[in-house]
């Protein structure tokens, strides 16, 4: 019983030993993310807008293959970007659009997670996200990197589909291995 305790008294104060120095954001929000566990390229991307984009380019890759699970994880690691953006580090128009689009992709992702094996279900709630993203993308929200805005017309019964890619050849993830190429570049962001 002694040595339990003693044992739990030197962890603890290992632990505060180790917590006192200071920390910068990154070795902070890298052991965040860690214990998340978010990809590599989400705990890459910091706490701004630019973590939402990569996420949200995972799960849209993880789509254009029909891979659910990733979709699913994908959906989780958006999630979890969401929660993590630092909103002091927004421009002011940034800041609304974040506010406008947050809660509503935050539940499109939500949904997009917990549906591993409705792929059906997962992109009806991408289109959606897609729009929110969008207009995060358009605010300046996005990597850095140039990305084009797709739309695919014979999604949804022929009513379309639009989402962010970040490569200008066409991977489809509304209709993923089926048509991979079906769609066209409307916008070159950035």
């Amino acid at each position: 019983m002694k040595i339990t305790l003693l044992s739990m008294a030197m962890s603890i104060l290992l632990f505060a030993a180790c917590n006192s120095g200071t920390k910068t954001d990154n070795t902070s929000m890298a052991t965040d993310t860690a214990k998340t566990g978010a990809s590599e390229e989400t705990k890459a991307a910091g706490t701004s807008t630019k973590g939402i984009v990569t996420a949200y380019l995972e799960l849209k890759n993880a789509l254009t293959k029909d891979d659910d699970k990733n979709a699913a994880q994908a959906g989780n690691s958006l999630v979890e970007a969401i929660a993590a953006v630092d909103k002091t580090s927004l421009t002011a128009e940034q800041s609304k659009v974040f506010a406008e689009v947050a809660d509503d992709a935050k539940e499109h992702a939500e949904h997009i997670g917990s549906n591993a094996g409705n792929i059906k279900h997962q992109r009806e709630h991408f289109e959606m996200l897609s729009q929110e993203v969008y207009d995060l993308v358009k605010a300046g929200g996005s990597t850095g990197q140039k990305l084009y805005y797709d739309n695919c017309p014979m999604y949804n019964d022929g009513k379309g589909g639009s989402w962010v890619s970040e490569t200008k050849e066409i991977q489809n993830p509304y209709l993923g291995k089926g048509m991979p190429t079906c769609g066209s570049v409307k916008e070159e962001l950035n």
